[in-house]
């Protein structure tokens, strides 16, 4: 397999430091998935949580992770690829793809030979490129990390001094190291079914992987079944976003196919059949099983791709356009047996899979929006930050949290915040309602907090003031607000807002 690798992609997709020369880093679920070359000359580095790594880079800039724009900006790179090297490269993840390289190598004349094309395709097209050659597709994305051709047959002694922790199973990792087992070739010394009795069968595909193997076996499928999940839009779908939803539907059907064959899939192929007739194809790949979730996510950022990049525009040729989406197909390859799941030696937890089982149920009980997860929002106010998405959604894309958002609430974030914000009034010693001029000062020390329904507390400290104004250039829903940080004298710490000469209490800090 050659693999080609374009190194800190998250952050170069950004645009906004494409040469990793300003200390940057994106971030998801807290911790930093990708940062530039002068994040990590700082001590940053991928895995870390958000609070250490600016701690360690004071000025780092904080990107908030985008998948599909990540693929959208990926695509022109992969068609140009696939018209310049090979088709059917297979996309793991956007800035990272593989292609079965004995075909292309005889073709260009050797793995040197096809490497050096591969990088010198991605440099036209802009881009900072590595490639590697090895018998797998893990041991192929090693290999381009370090700009190595591994020979046929030298996998397994390749992957050997690596740290049984690249294998990417945190919990198995652990126990190999407590047992003595440090390197990758350690662990691919011991005999296959003591790993396959000890660790389950998913200990036996990191087994194989640490082999120099493919993770997981050949399926024993009946010759000629097709499990493709197809839907055909009469008349033309020429929106992307019901051709999105029914990609859900697809995704529920293939694992319903795929489970009745008692099989898996590594390797979705997601097809488009548009009205003027062509054929657009994208190979996912996933070093492990794709969920129904995550193919369902795959497909969304493709044609989100396709779109932005152009590939949906009818192509006339002299005649009529005619425009739409006619077909979406999403076939399975790359087949194992389904095995099931089983415990590593000391047990482990399923707590993911077992959500989307049961999260799924629900929503089939009570409604698609009936069932949500919390997802960071962008805003200036706490009720902003926090966005409800029905479960199995991507985030709406407008509200990134890694947007500028002038006058937003400084970390950390508050502990409480109410559906509507309540009444409050802050007193100066006087009794009378403290002001805040249009220069942000004080009209008077607060000195008393009366919330709506509760007897005054006094105040033991307070923040200066800070304005937020948004959609100044619409009159209709211009806003202009002051928000404080305040301390009462029972050591609670709250949120107020000053907006039209009325103080609210939007939230507390516990």
């Amino acid at each position: 397999m050659a693999c080609a690798w374009l190194p800190d992609w998250p952050v170069v997709s950004d645009g906004s430091n494409p040469d990793g020369a300003l200390p940057s880093a994106v971030v998801a679920g807290g911790k930093v998935v990708a940062c530039s070359v002068a994040a990590r000359a700082v001590g940053v580095r991928r895995g870390m949580r958000l609070r250490q790594a600016t701690s360690r880079a004071p000025g780092l800039e904080v990107i908030a992770r985008d998948v599909e724009g990540e693929m959208r900006y990926f695509e022109p790179v992969l068609q140009r690829l696939e018209a310049e090297v090979a088709p059917r490269w297979e996309l793991i993840r956007p800035g990272l793809v593989v292609l079965p390289a004995r075909g292309p190598s005889r073709y260009f004349g050797g793995e040197q030979a096809l490497a050096d094309r591969v990088v010198a395709s991605i440099a036209c097209a802009g881009h900072t490129a590595q490639a590697g050659v090895a018998d797998t597709v893990f041991a192929a994305a090693l290999a381009a990390r370090r700009r190595v051709l591994v020979a046929e047959g030298r996998t397994r002694e390749f992957l050997a001094p690596y740290p049984v922790g690249i294998l990417g199973r945190a919990r198995l990792a652990e126990l190999l190291v407590r047992l003595g087992l440090s390197t990758v070739g350690d662990f691919a010394a011991m005999p296959g079914d003591r790993v396959l009795e000890r660790f389950g069968v998913d200990g036996e595909a990191a087994h194989r992987t640490a082999r120099g193997l493919e993770a997981r076996g050949l399926s024993t499928r009946e010759p000629g079944e097709d499990l493709t999940a197809a839907c055909v839009f009469e008349p033309a779908e020429v929106r992307v976003e019901p051709v999105a939803f029914a990609a859900k539907q697809l995704a529920l059907e293939l694992h319903e196919r795929l489970t009745a064959a008692g099989a898996v899939c590594a390797r979705v192929e997601v097809a488009l059949t548009l009205a003027d007739g062509r054929r657009l194809t994208r190979l996912w790949r996933h070093e492990g099983r794709l969920s129904e979730l995550a193919v369902a996510e795959r497909v969304r950022w493709q044609l989100t791709a396709w779109q932005e990049s152009g590939a949906l525009t009818p192509q006339t040729d002299g005649r009529d356009g005619v425009e739409g989406i006619v077909r979406l197909a999403v076939r399975p390859e790359a087949l194992s047996a389904a095995t099931g799941r089983q415990g590593l030696l000391f047990g482990e937890r399923t707590a993911s899979a077992e959500m989307e089982v049961a999260a799924g149920r629900l929503q089939a009980m009570l409604g698609h929006g009936a069932v949500t997860r919390v997802q960071l929002g962008g805003g200036r106010g706490p009720a902003e930050r926090t966005v409800r998405v029905a479960f199995g959604d991507l985030p709406p894309e407008n509200g990134l949290p890694g947007g500028p958002w002038p006058g937003r609430l400084p970390a950390p974030h508050p502990t409480w915040v109410p559906v509507q914000p309540e009444t409050a009034r802050l007193e100066d010693v006087r009794g009378e309602l403290v002001g805040v001029s249009a220069r942000l000062e004080l009209s008077a020390p607060p000195a008393r907090l009366t919330l709506h329904g509760q007897p005054a507390v006094d105040v033991a400290g307070w923040t200066e003031p800070w304005p937020a104004l948004e959609q100044w250039w619409n009159a209709s829903k211009a806003r202009r607000l002051v928000r404080m940080q305040i301390v009462t004298a029972n050591s609670v710490a709250w949120l107020v807002a000053l907006e039209g000469g009325q103080w609210w209490a939007e939230a507390c800090y516990g």
